[in-house]
């Protein structure tokens, strides 16, 4: 997605045009807090950014999987599914809206157990867990715009603790 107009020539908001670092840090909580810190001090923090480096992915086994969870899975999120499609056409129905909603809800289990077997055979025992995956970055860099990052440097001076030590 791209915030820049090929017309007007406008800026994107997740850009900075010659960005210095002001500070690196382990966690977000810190370098929120220096952004913050800066606001305080009428800093212009437009010309800040926090990013986020040095990326990991983490996967957190939840569980092992056997069919009779994946069915289970699969019946579950068929029935919603089948009262979300029942809920919408019953607005546009007529009487019978117990039927209406009772029909989709058994149309979506049987999609829903019949879908998540045929994916689960196809993994053919390649992958019996659950896992959540999620991509976080174990630093964080505080960036500002090189007119102001001086100015940046002396109001965070002021700040004890915010700016991490060199030679740790």
């Amino acid at each position: 997605m791209s915030f820049t107009s090929p017309v007007g020539g406008q800026k994107s908001p997740l850009k900075l045009e010659f960005p210095q670092s002001l500070a690196t840090y382990d966690d977000y909580a810190a370098a929120q807090k220096t952004v913050d810190f800066l606001s305080d001090k009428e800093f212009p923090v437009e010309n800040c950014m926090i990013v986020g480096t040095e990326l990991k992915q983490i996967e957190r086994i939840t569980g092992r999987l056997t069919w009779g969870k994946v069915a289970l899975a699969g019946v579950l999120s068929g029935a919603w599914l089948g009262v979300f499609v029942g809920l919408i056409m019953s607005l546009f129905g007529g009487d019978d809206f117990l039927f209406r909603l009772l029909s989709t809800v058994l149309l979506g289990i049987v999609f829903g157990l019949i879908w998540s077997l045929i994916g689960y055979s196809a993994t053919r025992g390649t992958r019996d867990f659950s896992s959540v995956k999620v991509v976080v970055p174990s630093r964080y860099e505080v960036l500002v715009e090189h007119k102001v990052a001086a100015r940046a440097r002396e109001l965070l001076a002021e700040l004890p603790g915010a700016l991490p030590n060199p030679f740790a």
